[in-house]
């Protein structure tokens, strides 16, 4: 009888060892996916990339200009574009930074925020951010710098919503929709716009990837030259705490909500295309 209780005690205990057993096997493999992207930006979108709580970023982005213009080295010795700006992770899923770019004198505050994660079971099969601007132009206002009747003149807002994924270890793909804001147009515009971008990235290398990006207006303006879409292409090398993008590009705004609203630059026409890179320093403390 001693025997039968024995057994039986064991037959009503092993499914409880079997589930202990499930839930820890589970837990180990439904981690967070690797990053889709090895920078935040991929040239002047955003990617779904945060990184880890205390890490500050460090980012400088630079357009020369149109390069075919006449005695200016490929728009080297042209007129350029800079912005220099900085990101801090105070949540692991939330970012804040500060930029201020040249064109215009414009500082842009802004903030990005994971909702989903892709994971590597594939429960979560992709990634959603939210990243979101305001941008405040900082010309003096006179008739011949840009007239603002009032202080919210000055400023322009851009909302997009990340949609990533990481399908293998060399290929990502990623689709953002998009809505830019100007408080203040010029007559005949709307202050709106809807925009869709599409980027990727490819490495052929441990440290070396291609970079694909491209974004389409939906909204469009009677003024058709600023309906253009932008088309960006080029290379990338990482290192554990540095990246580094050279592309050719038709986008010269840098801040997004410029480059959506206000570019005039068609890629395949005369003046058109420029080249551009970008350098990022990570530092986590």
């Amino acid at each position: 009888m001693k025997n039968y209780k024995i057994l039986l005690f064991t037959f009503l205990i092993l499914p409880l060892f079997t589930f202990s057993q499930e839930e820890v096997q589970e837990k180990v493999v439904d981690k967070p996916e690797r990053p889709a992207f090895e920078s935040s930006t991929l040239v002047d979108n955003q990617t779904n990339v945060l990184f880890n709580k205390n890490t500050l970023e460090v980012m400088m982005q630079h357009r020369f200009g149109p390069m075919d213009y006449q005695n200016t080295l490929l728009g080297i010795y042209g007129s350029s574009n800079i912005r220099i700006g900085f990101s801090y992770a105070i949540l692991d899923w939330v970012t804040v930074g500060y930029g201020i770019t040249k064109s215009n004198i414009t500082s842009d505050f802004s903030l990005k925020a994971g909702i989903l994660q892709q994971t590597r079971s594939g429960r979560i099969p992709l990634s959603l951010t939210y990243y979101g601007n305001v941008a405040i132009d900082g010309r003096s206002g006179d008739a011949n710098d840009g007239v603002f009747l009032t202080r919210q003149d000055r400023y322009s807002y851009f909302h997009q919503l990340i949609i990533a994924r990481r399908f293998t270890p060399n290929f990502s793909f990623q689709i953002a929709p998009s809505l830019s804001h100007y408080n203040t147009v010029d007559y005949g515009y709307v202050n709106d716009r809807f925009s869709i971008a599409f980027g990727g990235r490819y490495k052929i290398s441990p440290q070396t990837s291609i970079i694909v990006d491209y974004s389409q207006p939906i909204t469009s303006f009677d003024e058709d030259s600023y309906n253009n879409p932008g088309l960006s292409f080029g290379v990338e090398f990482s290192t554990s705490a540095h990246v580094f993008q050279l592309f050719l590009t038709n986008y010269n705004g840098i801040v997004q909500q410029q480059n959506y609203m206000r570019n005039t630059n068609d890629f395949f026409s005369n003046h058109g295309a420029l080249i551009g890179f970008n350098i990022t320093r990570r530092y986590n403390f």
